[in-house]
């Protein structure tokens, strides 16, 4: 079966094929440190360059910046940032203008990567980025989607939040009207859309709606600033209530253009809602405010034949699950064992919840011994399907070439025993 047809199958709990060889991701200094210690180097990973939509795109400015005036022939040679990830299949891709772990991936044989569909499901036309300030250690900038953000040059991580383009109801009603009407739905589309229709039809790789920042939580906390989403629920709980009423019918409108075209597997609702200690916001406030759009956009395409609703939160979520449940997501990723995610003692108590991730990433580091321990209840939850075991976010330097081929080795090993 190609990776499209294994998605499915795992997906839908069928027990006799093999979970997915997907990673979650690789910090770039856990890549370049690989490389030092026996990571063959045949196709470095390369950061894309071009422009494309906000999910694509977005923190392209900062991962290329010292690089724009380079010519297009060594753009390939951009060294990774230590901050950035790049990717291991089990997330979307292209998605915030990480690369893939590609000689990673090809050591171990892994399955294609899904795709994010080419649409722009945020701001058309996005905003234009903009250099406020620069110096030796950090950048100022204004990006795709219109937010002020600090990139601090050494650390090279995700740009902090600095200020939003989105404040009170008449900034918004004027991003409103300037950027998310569903008048334009085909001017969102690349103008080689023709040509990847015919890509998609014919793909062996699952192809997704979503992607990071779209999410009922994530998109206004990460246009909006995480303290201003907080108050703005007590104290302009109809600006809130207007913003997901008008993402909702925006990303309706454009997935239903989409499906005119082509057939797609599942949908990444980014949220990153929890943390360690569990859920950033309350029940009632999800339940108020987000589930009625769960509903609605799981709905909607399960209703076209989108049945994978995937949700993708760090942190310690268990509380949310049930409500998560019975707002149409079948999915959760990537199940952070480091914050309390257990798993196994998930799939006991909610069976037909599907979830990717769960190995604890900075225990790989511990050695054989432990690898092993680790991923004995890793190995009874690959049986039982609905299941795609990886890191449960990005692999960080710590963890060895050596132990981490000794975890992926052994890890393949489990996943090929399943017929």
């Amino acid at each position: 079966m190609n990776s499209r047809e294994l998605f499915h199958e795992i997906m839908n709990f069928n027990r006799s094929v093999r979970p997915l060889k997907w990673s979650f991701g690789y910090w770039g200094s856990t890549v370049k440190k690989w490389y030092e210690q026996g990571l063959t180097k045949k196709e470095y990973p390369k950061i894309p360059t071009e422009i494309s939509t906000i999910s694509y795109s977005l923190y392209t400015t900062v991962w290329t910046h010292k690089w724009e005036k380079t010519p297009a022939s060594k753009a390939e040679k951009i060294e990774l940032p230590d901050g950035i990830v790049a990717w291991g299949g089990a997330n979307c891709h292209p998605n915030q203008g990480m690369p893939l772990a590609t000689d990673v991936m090809e050591y171990f044989n892994f399955d294609k990567t899904g795709i994010l569909v080419e649409v722009e499901q945020l701001f058309y036309p996005p905003f234009e980025i903009e250099i406020l300030e620069e110096n030796e250690k950090f950048l100022i900038y204004i990006d795709l989607d219109g937010v002020k953000r600090r990139f601090q040059k050494k650390e090279a991580t995700i740009p902090t939040f600095l200020d939003s383009s989105i404040k009170d109801w008449k900034s918004w009603c004027k991003v409103k009207e300037e950027k998310l009407t569903i008048e334009n739905i085909k001017d969102r589309f690349p103008k080689n859309w023709n040509d990847l229709v015919k890509i998609y039809r014919n793909r062996d790789y699952p192809l997704y709606f979503g992607g990071y920042p779209l999410g009922l939580f994530g998109t206004l906390a990460h246009l909006l600033g995480y303290k201003h989403l907080f108050l703005f629920y007590y104290d302009h709980p109809d600006l809130i209530r207007d913003m997901l009423n008008t993402f909702t019918e925006l990303w309706i409108s454009v997935w239903e253009e989409v499906l005119s075209f082509t057939s797609v597997d599942a949908i990444h609702i980014w949220e990153d809602i929890s943390m360690g200690r569990g859920s950033m916001v309350s029940p009632s406030i999800i339940k108020e405010f987000m589930v009625p759009h769960y509903k609605r956009i799981a709905d909607f395409l399960k209703g076209k034949g989108v049945n994978i609703i995937m949700l993708d939160t760090d942190g310690d979520c268990n509380e949310l699950i049930p409500i998560f449940l019975d707002a149409g997501i079948n999915c959760l990723y990537p199940m952070e064992a480091s914050a309390g995610m257990d798993v196994l003692a998930v799939r006991k108590r909610y069976p037909t919840l599907a979830m990717m991730g769960g190995v604890p990433k900075s225990e790989i580091a511990l050695g054989k011994e432990h690898i092993d321990k680790m991923l004995e209840p890793i190995e009874i939850l690959i049986k039982e399907g609905g299941y795609i075991p990886c890191g449960d976010h990005s692999i960080p330097p710590e963890v060895s070439w050596k132990n981490y081929k000794y975890y992926r080795e052994k890890l393949n090993h489990m996943i090929y025993k399943i017929k």
